[in-house]
């Protein structure tokens, strides 16, 4: 919602702030749909540069902008939960676990979590550092560096949009330029015309060169920055599940591995620990 507001206050200030001055809204009107090829013009030189699966990736991480991170603060929780029983049963009964982590679909544990089901990353990592343990690769420092390459190569996958956003925003002015120069070009085929012909054809020419810089700096670098904010709330996730399996290898009691990574976990995130410990004692009576 607040990105919502963020755009039409943009929007008021800039337009509100030219209509104030005695600008016409006339001329940009009048020249908008023309010139908003540049946004095409933009588009199109993004897929250039990019593969299908970048595109729709930028498609479907720009709706970040308007949703933020798709982890919220119920959802650590849930992951706690979730993690403390595989690593309650890592502990007791090793054996039982391997149906848990070879087939999540299918398992208890699991499916009290269904969005976490759906996040690939996620369960590979949950999965994959469960089944190494199981095969006594259970280094604590060793897997920690797996793990922060696992959550790098990630990073880099989830940033891919934002660099793509970074890129057109960076390229929007150039390609407004481009837009008013072929204005003039157009203008100069009518300069025997009087004064307030010329006048409305140079207005236009502008606009092209306006909507560059209106759409890069109001627009879509805002919408990198939010993506990118967006990125890094996801990633806290994976760094979460990370530090419960760091102090799982280090021997750590299961309740102290979840305070380890409920004390790394975003403040605006971070379940309070009495709902933790609740939740536990919930999970602990149900059993």
């Amino acid at each position: 919602m607040i990105a919502v507001a963020g755009i039409a206050f943009t929007f008021c200030m800039v337009f509100g702030g030219y209509l104030l001055a005695g600008g016409k809204l006339g001329i940009i009107l009048k020249a908008l749909p023309f010139e908003m090829m540049i946004g095409g013009a933009a588009i199109g030189a993004f897929a250039v540069a990019n593969t299908f699966a970048s595109l729709k990736q930028t498609g479907k991480d720009t709706l970040k902008v308007f949703k933020g991170s798709q982890w919220k603060a119920e959802d650590y929780n849930q992951l706690l939960q979730v993690l403390y029983q595989l690593i309650n049963l890592a502990r007791k009964n090793p054996v039982g676990l391997e149906a848990h982590i070879d087939n999540p679909e299918e398992s208890e544990i699991f499916r009290q979590f269904p969005k976490l089901l759906k996040d690939h990353a996620a369960l590979d990592i949950i999965c994959d550092t469960l089944r190494s343990a199981s095969m006594n690769y259970d280094d604590p420092m060793q897997v920690e560096e797996l793990l922060d390459k696992k959550i790098e190569e990630t990073k880099h996958h989830l940033e891919q949009s934002v660099h793509g956003l970074q890129s057109v925003a960076d390229g929007l002015p150039a390609l407004g330029i481009v837009a008013a120069v072929l204005g003039v070009i157009k203008t100069m085929g009518s300069i025997d015309q009087p004064p307030e012909v010329l006048g409305k054809l140079i207005g236009g020419a502008l606009v092209g060169t306006f909507l560059g810089v209106f759409l890069a700096y109001c627009l879509v670098a805002p919408f990198a920055l939010k993506v990118k904010a967006a990125a890094d709330d996801d990633i806290n996730f994976y760094r979460t599940i990370k530090e419960v399996f760091v102090s799982h290898l280090h021997q750590h009691p299961p309740k102290m591995c979840l305070e380890v990574a409920r004390q790394n976990i975003p403040h605006h995130y971070r379940p309070g620990f009495a709902a933790l410990d609740e939740a536990i004692r919930s999970l602990k009576t149900n059993a």
